[in-house]
């Protein structure tokens, strides 16, 4: 369990990718489970679905950044 919160703790965006991915993937199967798609259709939009939820990380973490670079550093007392 340590080396989990150590993982989370050195890779904040790619543990928040790995979950929003596989939240959106559940919802996906839950959602299209009669549609009746091909097992091709169903790697693409999976497939897919990683690419988005990497993409909402990537912006989100645009925000982080920007923060980080305009607060200067608070001397310690």
């Amino acid at each position: 369990m340590e080396k989990v919160k150590q993982f989370v703790s050195a890779h904040p965006q790619l543990t928040s990718w790995i979950v929003l991915a596989l939240g959106m993937v559940i919802i996906l199967v839950w959602s299209a489970r009669d549609v009746g798609l091909l097992a091709g259709q169903w790697v693409a939009l999976i497939l897919a679905t990683i690419a988005v939820a990497g993409l909402a990380v990537w912006i989100i973490g645009w925000e982080d950044e920007e923060e980080s670079e305009e607060t200067p550093p608070q001397p310690e007392a």
